[in-house]
């Protein structure tokens, strides 16, 4: 919880300072953003060349980039993520209901992977969203050792990494192709993270009073903080892990669409959640079980047997995953002991 707090008051002093530098459309805004470079043709092959960083190697953002943490993040072998959210001058995000906020033409969504705390931090990879006239545009960014410069890696790369539970894992940095796998719908590049659902809504309101943002998004229910899902109903921490760590695939329209779940946070009928649905193909996934989800019995469930697994062929994700989170394996397996 501390770290959650210190993370999103620094996310707030840090857009307060972009709004401190010149507000909403105004001439006098510090800009140091490229915007012909992020919302051009090409492809470029620093990370330096945006400019969303006053200080890259220390992830201080330029003025306008604003930093934002998800209520519910996605997994990824402990890695440390630092996200940001760049909007070009006198453009607005649009809110739709508690789903992705619509971001303008121009926009940029950036993401830096690290491992380790304070000075033995290691900037692994930096993945930007560029929304182009085109549609969005994801490309992955390769650190440097000497942590000065990241450069563009279209082929995605691997290095050893040490994880905060002390395991060795050869990290997998996605190529362009594989930033599909997870950013792909019906056919498009889409941002998965902004989820009006998954955001602080006092980032939001910071947003909106900065006229970055159209309106305050009608929310049913946000998602839990993750650490916080030991003082919320099992079946809420659970579905929010799904929903943000399974549903950007198993959803219509995305790339595992053909195996008939939808793990969505809106999703409310079981059979689609997987509750006593046969997969859709036997084999070494299955484990010889024969539901995906099975009431009171985690042990039994398909679903589970993949979260437990970090064996290629086997382990879900597919992408992103080299070690098992125990901390969402233990969240869901106590949605599904309570399911009757």
């Amino acid at each position: 919880m501390k770290r959650s707090l210190i993370a999103l008051a620094v996310s707030l002093a840090a857009f307060a300072g972009a709004i401190g530098a010149g507000g909403h459309g105004s001439a006098a805004r510090q800009m140091t953003v490229n915007d012909a470079v992020v919302a051009g043709e090409g492809m470029p092959r620093t990370l330096s060349e945006f400019g969303f960083f006053a200080d890259a190697t220390a992830q201080i953002p330029s003025a306008g980039v604003t930093p934002y943490r998800l209520n519910t993040p996605l997994y990824s072998d402990g890695a440390d993520k630092l996200r940001f959210l760049y909007l070009p001058p006198g453009s607005q995000a649009v809110a739709d209901g508690e789903n992705l906020l619509q971001l303008p033409l121009g926009a940029a969504l950036i993401k830096t992977f690290a491992f380790g705390e304070g000075a033995d931090r290691q900037l692994i990879e930096t993945r930007v969203l560029l929304h182009r006239a085109d549609g969005w545009l994801a490309l992955p960014y390769r650190w440097n050792e000497q942590q000065t410069e990241a450069r563009l890696a279209l082929a995605g790369g691997r290095l050893d990494v040490e994880t905060p539970a002390g395991e060795t894992i050869s990290y997998r940095i996605p190529n362009k192709n594989q930033c599909k796998e997870c950013h792909g719908l019906n056919g498009s590049v889409v941002p998965i993270g902004p989820k009006a659902r998954n955001l602080s809504p006092e980032w939001m309101d910071a947003l909106q009073s900065g006229g970055w943002l159209d309106a305050a998004p009608e929310l049913s229910a946000s998602l839990p903080l993750w650490e916080s899902r030991a003082n919320v109903p099992a079946e809420t921490a659970a579905r929010a892990y799904l929903d943000v760590n399974c549903a950007h695939c198993h959803r219509p329209g995305a790339t595992a669409s053909n195996s008939g779940l939808d793990l969505r946070w809106e999703q409310t009928e079981p059979h689609a959640l997987g509750i006593m649905k046969r997969p859709v193909a036997a084999g070494r996934g299955s484990a010889d079980l024969a539901f995906d989800i099975v009431p009171g019995a985690p042990d039994e469930s398909i679903l589970l047997h993949r979260m437990r697994s970090a064996e290629p062929g086997v382990a879900m994700p597919e992408l992103g995953k080299a070690t098992v989170d125990e901390e969402g394996v233990s969240a869901v397996e106590r949605w599904i002991e309570e399911l009757r």
